[in-house]
């Protein structure tokens, strides 16, 4: 039977040196800042089911929590409205979209950073693992966020829009440029990521 001879890079692995192995180590600083953001998560799932149960408690008449939502809906320089109608209802509910979408982008930032500057999760046969999970690194990761932010841009400003005859045309123009710089920032953060992907595939030697 044959040998396989055994190549250096194969055969002989270099000690990881004391200082540089300890500067890997330090990426368990993080652990407590995503620890942070989880009970930050946590916050946002009481306040979601404080202000469900207020809207659920309106909708049957509990003055109460009937009150609570028409305080939550007022705006200054706007008429406070003294029942629960269709605008209203619409406002609360895209504040509950609001809490979700910046929950999901609490959960990107915990699992893909913890994945990506952390440790390895090794999720690989979970049946629940994320399918940008396989694949995450910083740039889709940022990407990631990037979109997630447009998202919750997208629902102040529609909220804004709703009570538009509150706002001056000043407040509704800056709004709408801050969410358009959002939108031109993902798509230069996207495009961004999309040379070095190609720059890196042209860099790699042909099989």
């Amino acid at each position: 039977m044959m040998k396989i001879k055994e190549t250096p890079a194969l055969s002989e692995k270099k000690p990881i040196r004391p200082l540089a192995s300890f500067i890997f180590m330090t990426r368990w600083l993080q652990l407590p800042l995503y620890l942070g953001l989880i009970l930050a998560q946590c916050v946002y799932v009481f306040h979601f089911w404080v202000e469900l149960s207020d809207l659920i408690g309106a909708a049957m008449g509990n003055q109460s929590a009937l009150q609570h939502i028409l305080d939550a809906v007022a705006i200054d320089g706007a008429i406070k409205p003294t029942k629960l109608n269709e605008s209203t209802i619409m406002l609360v509910v895209l504040g509950l979209i609001d809490v979700v979408m910046i929950s999901n982008l609490l959960i990107m930032v915990i699992v893909g950073g913890y994945e990506t500057f952390v440790s390895r999760m090794n999720l690989e046969s979970h049946p629940d693992q994320p399918e940008w999970l396989s694949h995450v690194n910083a740039s889709v990761l940022k990407v990631k966020l990037a979109t997630a932010i447009i998202g919750i841009s997208s629902i102040h400003l529609l909220k804004t829009f709703i009570n538009a005859n509150a706002y001056d045309a000043k407040t509704l123009l800056a709004q709408t440029g801050i969410h358009v710089v959002f939108l031109f920032s993902a798509l230069a953060i996207a495009y961004s990521d999309r040379i070095m992907t190609g720059t890196q595939n042209q860099s790699r030697p042909p099989h």
